[in-house]
């Protein structure tokens, strides 16, 4: 099976092949899980600057649209390449381009297309009528959790037709370590050590997972947080709440932005990973964390609950409630570190893993290229 995998995003910092590859890491990591079963994978990436590279088993493209304001799909050397490549499926990455999707349909109307949802929000309602047009051309909607596809069903926005998809948005190339090791390398410390990869934002809501390791510091008091962070609009409210705080003061590490490759090590190093997210369309860095064996104490909600097998690895927590977080970063602690980290090992070589994620890629492009779908659109 020959599978196009079609991103209509532009980079807005028009960065070029090799820096795009570097930086988005799930672009290189989902077309090399679905080569893991055999299947040729070509990547097709609106790009300000054209290219061609093979990475991880994969042929990259990067297109030029061209003349300012033109879609990608209306490119004539998108369409030249898109009749070379010949593909059996397309696999559209995001939901919000429905024009450049009906064009696909129109350029190609007998290839099958799968769309997958990037954290994707229903639109606004004056949107929805062109979303629905080109959401009617698609055979098949990935989403990590099948309850995320729920808000635009209601909104109309599937037709009764389009299959959906439980896929996990992307895998993860990290790999355990010794813990040991990593520990000298990068300072981390704690009993238990606990990690936060994420924003300093309200969804990700660092308030209340502050709240929360503190009120466990009475079990475990050599608790350490360190916190790995990119934008932080909420910066100030975070250091003043640890500077307000005895139980806080010297037991956060505001580490910043990290290279990705030290997140690795940091995980490596780490006991436990915590996240207070209200809202995710997956969670890279649950799935890296996991990969690592490092184990999740997450919020209870959809995306996170299909990453953790409902919460048969590691502790589910409600958004919001500092209590019950602190319940479940010392249950977690409390039990022995090996047996944690096989466990998560062992979810995410059968679930996460890049073979796990293309088994699951290809079963659905081939239920999607066996199936007969009507071709009327739905209004």
């Amino acid at each position: 099976m020959h599978v196009a995998q079609i991103s209509f995003f532009m980079d807005p910092a028009r960065r070029s092949p090799e820096q795009l590859l570097d930086s988005w890491h799930s672009l290189v990591d989902i077309a090399a899980s679905v080569t893991t079963t055999g299947a040729r994978v070509s990547v097709v990436q609106a790009s300000a600057v054209e290219g061609r590279l093979s990475r991880a088993g994969a042929e990259f493209h990067f297109i030029a649209p061209g003349a300012e304001g033109v879609p990608l799909s209306r490119s004539a050397r998108f369409v030249q390449l898109l009749h070379a490549l010949d593909a059996d499926v397309f696999h559209v990455h995001g939901l919000g381009f429905a024009s450049d999707v009906a064009r696909l349909a129109k350029l190609e109307p007998r290839t099958p297309i799968l769309l997958q949802d990037h954290a994707d929000r229903v639109p606004r309602f004056w949107r929805r009528a062109s979303w629905r047009s080109g959401n009617a051309v698609a055979r098949g909607v990935a989403f990590c959790a099948r309850a995320q596809a729920e808000p635009f069903v209601q909104a109309g926005l599937l037709a009764p037709h389009t299959e959906i998809f439980e896929i996990p948005e992307s895998t993860s190339t990290f790999r355990p370590g010794d813990q040991a090791e990593a520990r000298v390398t990068t300072g981390v410390s704690g009993a238990p050590a606990v990690l936060w990869v994420g924003h300093l934002d309200e969804n990700k809501d660092p308030l209340t997972v502050l709240d929360g390791v503190a009120l466990a510091t009475r079990e475990w008091p050599g608790l350490q947080l360190w916190c790995c962070f990119g934008i932080a609009p909420l910066m100030d409210a975070v250091r003043a709440k640890i500077a307000a705080d005895d139980r806080l003061r010297g037991r956060v590490h505001l580490l910043g932005r990290v290279p990705h490759e030290r997140v690795e090590t940091l995980m490596r190093a780490a006991d436990l990973f915590v996240l207070g997210s209200h809202r995710e369309g997956s969670s890279f860095s649950t799935i890296e964390a996991l990969a690592t064996g490092l184990t999740p104490v997450v919020t209870d909600i959809p995306s996170l609950r299909a990453l953790t097998g409902e919460g048969r690895v590691g502790e589910l927590w409600p958004c919001d409630d500092s209590n019950a977080l602190s319940k479940a970063l010392c249950a977690v602690a409390a039990r022995p570190t090996h047996e944690l980290r096989a466990r998560s090992l062992a979810h995410f070589e059968a679930e996460l893993s890049p073979s796990a994620l293309g088994a699951r890629f290809l079963a659905a492009y081939s239920k999607l290229a066996s199936r007969t779908v009507p071709g009327a659109a739905f209004a």
